[in-house]
């Protein structure tokens, strides 16, 4: 039987080595000469804004913001009861984005459950455990803020721990 010279034989071997070859390329693009592997990247700096006062927040009652700009809706929730990253006395007070990871739908709280929902595809994300998503499309947990409080009460965002719906990176430059 005569084989068709035309054919092209692109077989798992032939795709395997081409890959090899472009991942190749691509590492040895990436590092520039003098670059040192072993360097961490250097760390975002968020701005520290001033949302509130620990008077402002009350128990079950969203707390309005907007961090790290004005584009940026999220909220304080005082939870009741101590949670991991909390702050402020009780160890309650926590702050999230209000925008949906998965698709950018306004969240609404839900004082019953401590969750922010969405009312686009239903993602739920409970807010006693820093936002993890427990149901729903979005493929990230909400993003929450790094809050401080100082002598006077007053709350400060410090950061953001995951990327803010829309953005390639929270912090807007100029």
């Amino acid at each position: 039987m005569k084989r068709c010279d035309k054919q092209i034989d692109a077989g798992r071997r032939w795709f395997l080595s081409g890959a090899g070859v472009a991942a190749a390329g691509a590492a040895a693009i990436a590092i520039s000469p003098g670059a040192r592997a072993d360097t961490p990247a250097p760390a975002t700096v968020y701005p520290a804004n001033r949302l509130g006062n620990l008077a402002d927040i009350k128990v079950g009652s969203p707390f309005q913001v907007n961090y790290p700009d004005a584009d940026s809706p999220g909220v304080l929730l005082k939870l009741g009861e101590k949670v991991a990253g909390g702050v402020g006395p009780d160890g309650d007070i926590v702050g999230f984005t209000t925008m949906c990871p998965h698709k950018g739908f306004p969240l609404s709280f839900n004082a019953e459950d401590k969750t922010l929902n969405c009312p686009g595809h239903y993602s739920v994300f409970d807010c006693e455990n820093g936002g993890q998503q427990v149901w729903g499309h979005a493929t990230q947990n909400l993003p929450q803020y790094a809050l401080s409080v100082d002598s006077k009460g007053d709350i400060y965002a410090n950061g953001v721990d995951e990327l803010i719906y829309g953005r390639l990176s929270n912090v807007l430059k100029g």
